[in-house]
């Protein structure tokens, strides 16, 4: 997997949604579910508690191509009766890989093993997940 520089690809609006949905049914969880997962402008998905159903992380290029996704797409997926929206300002901080505690604390039989190598061209690098059987251990 390739990590990309968003900022040397040129301008881009990080975009967080907040989705509330008509009724909170099994059936319309997953219709919502399925539309969402054929939008390429969206980078994440999380099912929440709390006020709204879905915050999405949406990534476009401009305002106009973010009404063009909220009128054109997203409020045409079943179910959607509220949409709010926030423009990320800056991006304060930004990680992929898991917390240690996380990898090293789980009681599991089976735990991961991060390891990341440089790849070329520089600037680009990539995740290797290797499953490792038995405990933990420090690398």
């Amino acid at each position: 997997m390739t990590l990309l520089d968003a900022a040397k690809l040129g301008p881009s609006l990080s975009v967080f949604i907040q989705v509330t949905l008509e009724k909170q049914i099994e059936e319309m969880l997953e219709s919502f579910e399925q539309s969402i997962k054929r939008f390429p402008e969206v980078m994440e998905c999380y099912l929440m508690t709390g006020d709204s159903d879905y915050l999405l992380r949406v990534v476009v290029r401009d305002t106009v191509e973010l009404q063009h996704f909220i009128i054109e797409r997203l409020t045409k997926a079943r179910g959607v009766a509220n949409i709010r929206s926030s423009f990320a300002l800056k991006q304060v901080k930004y990680k992929t890989a898991l917390p240690e505690n996380v990898l090293v604390g789980s009681q599991s039989a089976r735990a991961w093993r991060l390891s990341f190598r440089a790849a070329s061209p520089p600037n680009a690098a990539f995740m290797e997940l290797s499953l490792v059987a038995g405990a933990a251990s420090q690398p």
